[in-house]
């Protein structure tokens, strides 16, 4: 088995550590831009008329068959 030598394995181990810090990084990065949205207005796409505005008009008169 051939001995690793000690600046081969400091080399490697830093990279590691290196590797690991930048995904680390990179996923707190990412999260933030995902989570970092534009405040968007709250204005809807379909509006519909309210029938409680409408009942200002008076309401047709209906004839009965009492007179």
């Amino acid at each position: 088995m051939p001995r690793l030598h000690m600046p081969t394995l400091l080399a490697a181990l830093l990279t590691c550590a290196l590797s690991a810090t930048l995904a680390v990084g990179a996923a707190f990065g990412l999260v933030a831009a995902l989570t970092a949205t534009p405040e968007q207005p709250n204005v809807p796409l379909v509006t519909f008329p309210d029938p409680a505005v409408d009942r200002s008009a008076p309401a047709p008169r209906t004839q009965t068959a009492d007179r």
